[in-house]
């Protein structure tokens, strides 16, 4: 089964648009940061914009910036902004009804996924945007500066 990137890839654009502190960020440098084409970080920050939580600004030194505070966005506004709703789904086909196990497991797997489901929009709640920049910096071993990034290629 597939899975997608866009909600990890997301998670790094808001972190590198964060840790520029309210400078805007080309599309092309989220891109090289990323390792991908700049037309899949346009399209995400579409998205992003879309949900409120990053714009654009244009002309010279125009690029992305955070709508909000790193602080006010959560890895939950993110996943919605980015994905699918669903985290989990049922069975392509209807399982068999005159089965003791088919006829019985849909409302038991949707429960469960509820409960899961809300277990997880918890914990993606807690973590925001300001907290990856910030463990990102600690991963780093010196604050980030935009002056900083010949010095992070270099090594």
């Amino acid at each position: 089964m597939p899975t997608s990137t866009r909600f990890a890839v997301a998670i790094h654009i808001l972190t590198d648009i964060a840790l520029h502190h309210g400078q805007a960020v080309r599309s092309e440098d989220i891109a090289r940061s990323v390792n991908t084409n700049p037309t899949v970080v346009r399209r995400l920050l579409g998205a992003l914009a879309d949900a409120g939580l990053t714009y654009s600004q244009m002309g010279q030194g125009g690029g992305a910036l955070l709508a909000r505070p790193p602080e006010q966005i959560s890895l939950l506004d993110i996943y919605r902004a980015v994905e699918d709703p669903l985290y989990f789904t049922l069975h392509r086909s209807k399982p068999n009804p005159k089965c003791y196990i088919g006829h019985n497991i849909t409302p038991v797997l949707e429960n469960e996924f509820l409960r899961i489901t809300c277990v997880l929009e918890t914990a993606l709640a807690e973590t925001t945007i300001a907290d990856m920049a910030n463990r990102v910096e600690d991963c780093a071993g010196f604050p980030f500066k935009p002056s900083n990034l010949g010095q992070q290629e270099a090594k």
